[in-house]
């Protein structure tokens, strides 16, 4: 499909490698002999405003280390006006352990290059502005300040809130002048009044009033900007408006910011990132160069070419070379289950997928698009006494709700049977929850706000717990039988979390940045992946439709030797179709 941003590629001239003036050190001179030729050209690029197109496995990290090593040895930067800023924490720690002993022979100490997440960033211009920040979690203030609203309103405010301060840039001043406020705007008043009158901001403050405390003080600005003289951004493709904006106002007037993203992984729609932002770049940089990295050393070529089809089906993307290393040897295989729709079915196809993979010490992952699809897998490992790793995966077992439900149960006459007595009380639950609350319907933009299967939802649904709940009961004779089963089965998960993970079970989302040997994706199946609540939800179904596809391209390229794809067997997801065609069968992918 032809892409619709041709335009915008034919502003972005590919930028050849800058040579340096004079011998480099001698450390500097062999890290580049060490990098591709596209990295080489990346990393030494002259300074100025640059955009590194760096896909799936390409080596971004390893340019930005060797970008800034070569501003310090070769262009004579000051690593004090050196500033790097990351997506996230984990990324910046990744980072930061990496140049530190990479600046080392060059004499500079560690810590002396800034390597800061955005909000750490913004926290830290706060107080250099004169502030004391008293950082609050939005929740329990909007609890505090709207306690009529329940927990999916609320969440549905935190997606409005942010679209606020972050996309538009609006204050409480903003919204108290509006003569008729909505619902939304009457929340946001009181929510930032509650605030106010705890004398905190929320993480969003962060950046909203770093970038306000810059646009009004020009004495700050500059320092800042002597301090960000040569700035480099990781993961464009994931910023906000605000974060943009903060970059930009930092890099200006000279432009020496060095951006890294790749439009084919933008898959934060839901945290306000917009692929658009990086393929727009060039209108607010102008003489914007672009040089991109074309080899992913990460993936099998078999991987690697699905992906790639995947993805091209978007029009929203960057027209790229994108492939495998030489000799990328590995396995994509289709695993199909022998029944839809049916949990058991999918455990047997993870038993099946986890028994193919070779005892090589090699790491393992399962990945889906929501938790709730990860719990057969989980259940697997706790069959089979495989320790584990499933941060953020609302289990069964760790359910804050289940000692009550059981306890409810357990309090009904005993003559009742114990089926009878948990279906008693899952309905009672089921209508409580069902019953509205006074002042908790939202309408407008709000609803739109927050995809409920990102990796940042809370527990998972009560109708999911009580039906998992039931489920487990019909395998035991009695109530007693029950409540000793859950407790013997809760002893085994907290001896294998004891242990070192031998499999770590993901979304998609969660997955981002990380890699692994061998990797299942499960739930590759149409009404699944892609998910149907974020189209339905979406304001662009078409737009929704390709972060989608671009989650499922940062799904597969996850794995460095195996790629099982799991999916139903009369309903492959479209993905499926788009990469291998509409005559998808079982057996090993082409």
């Amino acid at each position: 499909m032809a892409p619709r941003y041709e335009e915008v590629q034919r502003a972005l001239p590919h930028c050849g490698m800058s040579e340096p003036q004079g011998e480099l050190p001698p450390s500097l001179a062999e890290r580049l002999s060490r990098l591709a030729p596209d990295q080489r050209d990346a990393a030494t690029a002259p300074p100025g405003p640059v955009l590194c197109v760096a896909p799936a496995g390409s080596g971004k990290t390893t340019t930005l280390v060797a970008r800034v090593a070569w501003l310090i040895g070769a262009a004579g930067a000051d690593p004090a006006g050196i500033a790097a800023i990351t997506f996230n924490t984990r990324a910046a720690e990744e980072l930061r352990a990496r140049l530190d002993p990479a600046l080392a022979p060059l004499g500079i100490t560690a810590g002396a290059v800034r390597v800061r997440t955005f909000h750490a960033l913004g926290l830290e211009i706060l107080r250099d502005a004169g502030g004391s920040p008293e950082l609050r979690a939005r929740d329990p203030v909007l609890r505090h300040a709207c306690p009529d609203l329940d927990a999916a309103a609320r969440r549905r405010l935190d997606g409005a809130f942010s679209r606020l301060k972050l996309d538009l840039g609006v204050t409480a001043a903003d919204v108290a002048r509006d003569p008729a406020p909505g619902p939304v705007a009457r929340a946001f008043l009181s929510y930032e009044a509650a605030l106010a009158a705890c004398g905190g901001i929320d993480f969003d403050d962060l950046v909203a009033l770093a970038l306000r405390s810059l646009e009004a003080c020009t004495t700050l600005l500059e320092r800042w900007r002597s301090r960000c003289a040569h700035l480099l951004v990781d993961e464009v493709q994931d910023v906000d408006a605000s974060q943009l904006r903060l970059a930009l106002l930092l890099a200006a007037p000279d432009n020496r910011i060095f951006l890294v993203g790749d439009d084919d992984q933008s898959i934060y729609g839901w945290r306000l990132a917009d692929v658009r932002r990086v393929l727009g770049l060039a209108g607010a940089l102008p003489g914007l160069r672009r040089v991109d990295l074309e080899v992913n050393y990460r993936c099998p070529a078999p991987v690697v070419a699905a992906a790639v089809r995947l993805v091209e089906h978007n029009a929203e993307r960057f027209a790229k070379r994108v492939r495998p290393r030489p000799g990328a040897a590995g396995r994509l295989i289709l695993a199909p289950s022998r029944t839809a729709r049916d949990p058991a079915a999918e455990m047997v196809v993870a038993a099946r997928v986890l028994d193919s993979w070779p005892a090589d010490g090699g790491t393992r992952a399962v990945l889906a698009r929501t938790r709730r699809e990860l719990l057969p897998a989980a259940a697997l490992a706790l069959e089979r006494g495989i320790p584990f790793r499933a941060d953020g995966v609302g289990l069964l077992l760790d359910d804050g709700r289940l000692n009550g439900i059981l306890a409810e149960a357990a309090a009904l006459p005993e003559a009742i049977p114990h089926l009878v007595r948990l279906g008693r009380v899952a309905a009672a639950r089921i209508r409580e929850e069902c019953a509205p609350a006074d002042g908790g319907a939202l309408a407008g933009p709000a609803a739109d706000a927050v995809d409920l299967d990102d990796p940042g939802t809370d527990d998972p649904p009560l109708a999911d717990l009580l039906a998992a709940l039931l489920a487990w009961a019909t395998a035991q004779p009695t109530m007693e039988a029950l409540t000793a089963a859950i407790h013997h089965a809760r002893a085994r998960l907290t001896a294998l979390r004891e242990e070192e993970p031998q499999l770590t079970l993901a979304t998609a989302h969660a997955t981002k940045g990380l890699e692994f040997d061998h990797v299942l994706v499960v739930g590759m199946s149409e009404g699944r992946f892609p998910s149907p609540r974020s189209l339905a939800d979406a304001g662009d179904p078409a737009r929704a439709l390709e972060e989608e596809r671009r989650l499922a391209y940062v799904a597969w390229t996850r794995a460095r030797r195996t790629l099982p794809l799991a999916c139903e067997p009369d309903a492959p997801s479209r993905f499926l179709i788009e990469a291998f065609g509409p005559d998808v069968i079982a057996g090993d992918a082409p």
